[in-house]
Order: structure tokens, then C-alpha cells, then sequence
């Protein structure tokens, strides 16, 4: 069907299941260091405002944790039933590696997520701070085995081949490979920038519709913030990253680039648009900037970066997906540091929540620091193809020996499951920010604390409490 096969199929499964899966570490890991923030800056300055909006985001933060939780679980599994001839190669590096983030992040995660979530009225004040910090740090750690792993998928290090499979010599090369530094660091970053303009976004629709208090506003000057001081950021990030990559995995740089030849001594150009055809071997329709591609890959204008065609055919990555992914990637994050400049002129005119025009943009990029995740990761994982670990096994010697009637049921079955599961669960997640946080204004309210009563940290106080509608009724009667 459609010229695909197993193997298609089962790449087309493990793309499909870590889409979705993806998204919901990225948030956990931005909400959990921004809760750490809010409460922190609630115990320093005891505003309120700040404690409003712990107890709201925590809530959106439970039910993403835990849809994060399940789908990381499949991805698992998935290693040993579509890709078992890989984890029999490089299961010696790479099982140890997600065992140690079990070990150390999920345990702390684990140990600390209940506390976090359900203790605000059960310990004291500086024991649920230090158990959000720990939840916090806890998502930094898993992203750290995570992306040790995958990096060293991307440049092996610190191994010997003996009888078919990789044997670790050193750890610390395997763990520090050449690119993990970069790819963690750029990783992390997406997941900060990406939890901004979600919380924007929210701040902005709640303005938007008219409800403009104390917490709202620091939603959105806090998102703004962010994406002002960690965009750029992100930029100089992604540079180094891309240098590593020319370095390394040279193929994927001209498929990203979508760079067939180099004529002479001819700089390379930047091809800001076209049509990269595999099989014409060219880039139709291209828009280029003479000496620009050399400038940026290269910090020269001479020298020139490596083309397509010094790479034999069966070598070369899809550079019709990667060209385009990756323009996804760095035309939104341009986006990002323009909308980060608008807050700030915004901001000094004391018209960052009035403005109409910026906050429907900051509504629009909601998503956008999830697409731009998608896209790096695609233009990632397809550009190393078509090895699964770079220059030691190709994708199609990894994969099991399933047929493409088992890898077409299963596929749908995901897709169905996968749309109902986790559409419910990003339904309720969408509920709660429209619900906005919750302020008592002109009651009296506690700050929490052992004894001390208030809103329970957990996703379903975000619908009205019946006990308060029971108290209401049996009052009017």
C-alpha cells in the first residue's frame, strides 16, 4: 500500500507514538522549573498572586505528567517488539542509560511528585518548596539520560564491537559524547521557551475575553520575560549545535541545507527556499543568498560546507523532509524573539495587556514552541538517517522481523488509541487553562501550611466543589 513496507511502517510507528510523546515532557519539564519559581517567589515576597497561580498551574502540570507518563511507557516496549535487532546491537549502551534516568529522575520524581501535588496542607512551607524544586530538578535529570542516549546514537563514543554488539569501554565518552552537550542544552532550552508561550497564550486568551486581574498579568509578563532573555538564547544555542553537526554528521547538514554540489571554489550559498528532489538530485524552484551559507555553517566566506553529492546515494538523508522541518523550526523561533521585542516595546508604553494586536499574536504562538519541537526533532532523527546509530547500523538492519500485515494493525490501533486517549486528556488539560486561576478576591484566604485549609493541588479541584454547592443550598434552605 502506497509503496510502503514493514520497516516504513514500523518507522512511521515509532514517529507517530514519540510525537506525541514528546510534548508532554517538554511542558512537564518548563511547568515543574516554573512552579519552583512561583512558589519561591510567593515564600520571598508573599504576594498572593504568586501562590494563585502555583495551585492553577500545578493542576495542568499533574495531568500532563501523567499523559507524559504513558506515553513514555509505550516508546519503551517499543524497542524490544518493532526494533529488537537494534536493543540486541546497542543494548548495552542504551538500556543502561534509560535504567540509570528510571534510577535517579523518575525515583525523584516519584518520590517527591505526591508531596508536591497533594502536602501544600500536610508539611510545612519549606518542605513542599524543596519537594517542587526536587520534582523540578528531577525532569532536568531524565532529560539528561534521555538526550545521553539519543546523542550517542547520533556519535557513538567510548565502545568496542565484539561479536556483533556494542561492549561500553568508557562511560564517560558514551555519556559525553560529541554532541550530547549541544543537543542537551538546546533540548532543555525548547521545553523552557515552548512552556512560555503556552503560559502567554493562556494570559493572552484570558485578556482577550476580558478577564484581567493580578495573576493573569503575571502570566503574560512573566511568558514575555521569558521568551525576551531565553529566545536569543535559544539562537546562539542552535549555532553551535549546527557546527557541531557539520562536524559530525556532515550528510545531514547538506540535506538540511538541501546543498547538492560545490562549483570550484564558489562559496556556498544559503538556500532560503526550494524544492529539494531526490531523485532529480537538485533543488528545484531555490532562492539563494550568495556567501550566506558558508557565513553561517562555516563563520566564513570562503570556505566551503560539505554537498550532497560527496555522499553516496544509499547515504543521504531525505533532504525534501529535513530542508523544510527545519525551516519550520528557525522560521517560528525568529517569531519568538520578534514577539519577545514586541512585549518589551510594549511593555516600556505600559501596553503589554491592552494591546489587542499582540495579544492575539501571543495567543497564536501558543503552539508554536511545541511545532518548533516537532520539527527540530524530525529534522534530527530523519537527517541521521539512514542509520539508526550513525555510521554502525542502518535503520533497516534494526528493525524486527514483523510483517506488514501485524506493523498496518498495530499502526492503526495506535493511531485510534492514541487520538482518543490523549485528545480527552489534552481536552481536560485545555479546560483547566480555560478556567483560569482561581482568586479569592475580598475573602479571607490562607497561605497554606500544615493545619491550614486550602484548594488541594489536584487536577479535578479545578471543578466547582460540590461541598461548597452542598454548603450554599442547605444555607438558602
Amino acid at each position: 500500500m502506497f509503496g510502503l513496507e514493514a520497516l516504513d511502517l514500523a518507522r512511521i510507528q515509532f514517529a507517530f507514538t514519540i510525537s506525541f510523546h514528546i510534548l508532554f515532557p517538554a511542558i512537564t519539564i518548563g511547568l515543574a522549573s516554573y512552579l519552583a519559581v512561583l512558589e519561591g517567589l510567593w515564600l520571598k515576597t508573599k504576594n498572593d498572586t504568586y501562590r494563585d497561580l502555583y495551585h492553577f498551574w500545578s493542576k495542568i502540570f499533574a495531568v500532563n505528567f501523567g499523559m507524559g507518563v504513558v506515553s513514555g511507557l509505550v516508546m519503551a516496549y517499543q524497542f524490544g517488539t518493532n526494533w529488537s535487532r537494534f536493543s540486541d546491537f546497542a543494548g548495552a549502551v542504551t538500556g543502561p542509560l534509560l535504567t540509570y534516568e528510571v534510577l535517579t529522575a523518575f525515583f525523584l520524581e516519584a518520590g517527591f511528585l505526591g508531596v508536591m501535588l497533594f502536602g501544600w496542607n500536610k508539611v510545612g512551607r519549606n518542605l513542599h518548596f524543596f519537594s517542587t524544586v526536587m520534582v523540578a530538578i528531577g525532569t532536568l535529570i531524565s532529560t539528561f539520560w534521555i538526550l545521553a542516549s539519543n546523542s550517542w546514537m547520533q556519535t557513538p563514543q567510548g565502545f568496542e564491537i565484539i561479536n556483533g554488539q556494542v561492549i561500553p569501554t568508557d562511560w564517560f565518552a558514551v555519556i559525553f559524547n560529541p554532541s550530547f552537550p549541544y543537543r542537551l542544552a538546546h533540548m532543555a532550552t525548547a521545553a523552557f521557551v515552548a512552556t512560555a508561550f503556552f503560559v502567554g497564550s493562556s494570559a493572552a486568551w484570558h485578556l482577550l475575553r476580558g478577564k484581567d486581574n493580578p495573576a493573569i498579568r503575571t502570566m503574560l509578563s512573566m511568558a514575555m520575560w521569558m521568551a525576551l532573555i531565553v529566545a536569543p538564547i535559544q539562537a546562539v544555542i542552535g549555532d553551535f549545535h549546527g557546527l557541531n553537526t557539520l562536524k559530525h554528521q556532515p550528510a545531514k547538514i547538506a540535506a538540511i541545507e538541501g546543498h547538492w554540489e560545490n562549483h570550484g571554489d564558489e562559496p556556498t550559498p544559503l538556500i532560503l527556499f526550494g524544492w529539494p528532489d531526490m531523485k532529480a538530485e537538485k533543488t528545484k524552484y531555490a532562492v539563494e543568498i550568495p556567501y550566506l551559507g558558508s557565513l553561517i555553517l562555516t563563520h566564513s566566506l570562503d570556505k566551503q560546507v560539505p554537498a550532497l553529492k560527496d555522499f553516496p546515494p544509499e547515504d543521504r538523508p531525505n533532504s525534501t523532509i529535513v530542508f523544510w522541518s527545519f525551516r519550520i523550526m528557525v522560521g517560528l523561533g525568529f517569531l519568538m524573539i520578534f514577539t519577545g521585542l514586541w512585549s518589551l516595546w510594549l511593555r516600556k508604553r505600559d501596553r503589554l495587556y491592552t494591546s489587542r494586536p499582540f495579544l492575539y499574536l501571543a495567543l497564536w504562538m501558543g503552539p508554536s514552541g511545541l511545532v518548533a519541537i516537532l520539527a527540530g526533532w524530525f529534522t534530527t532523527e530523519i537527517g541521521r538517517q539512514p542509520w539508526v546509530v550513525y555510521g554502525l547500523m542502518r535503520t533497516a538492519d534494526a528493525s524486527s522481523n514483523h510483517s506488514f500485515m501485524q506493523m498496518s494493525i498495530t499502526l492503526i490501533m495506535f493511531v485510534v488509541v492514541y487520538f482518543a486517549l490523549f485528545g480527552a486528556g489534552l481536552g481536560y488539560m485545555m479546560r483547566l487553562v480555560r478556567k483560569g486561576p482561581k482568586i479569592d478576591e475580598g475573602k479571607e484566604t490562607n497561605d497554606g501550611g500544615p493545619g491550614k485549609q486550602r484548594t488541594p493541588a489536584r487536577p479535578l479541584s479545578a471543578a466547582d466543589d460540590s461541598a461548597d454547592n452542598d454548603h450554599s443550598l442547605t444555607k438558602e434552605i
